[in-house]
């Protein structure tokens, strides 16, 4: 199994329209790729959220070659249609884990 983990801080201003489109729009636009067959929103405790709360979303894949395509074929459009509707309004860290 491997875990997408994306890690966004999101401008306090924004945080609850950015969470029902991340829940209602991009999550769902995401798994409709079929590279991953789950994901979990969390939201991260004992921060500093002074400037805006920080979640993680992770994507679960079956195998690396799920999580290849994703890349190849479809990341960089969902990104770029992040960042055209919600601009600088957000920072974004991507990794990719592996469970033993």
């Amino acid at each position: 199994m491997f875990i997408y983990n994306v890690t966004i801080k999101v401008k306090s201003e924004i945080h609850e329209e950015w969470l029902d489109w991340l829940k209602e729009i991009h999550i769902p636009e995401v798994l409709e790729t079929g590279c991953f067959y789950e994901a979990t929103i969390m939201q991260l405790l004992e921060i500093d959220d002074t400037e805006g709360p920080t979640f993680a979303v992770q994507y679960i894949a079956e195998s690396k070659a799920a999580y290849n395509q994703y890349m190849e074929k479809y990341a960089a459009e969902l990104r770029q249609k992040s960042y055209d509707k919600w601009g600088d309004a957000f920072i974004a860290f991507r990794s990719l884990m592996q469970k033993l």
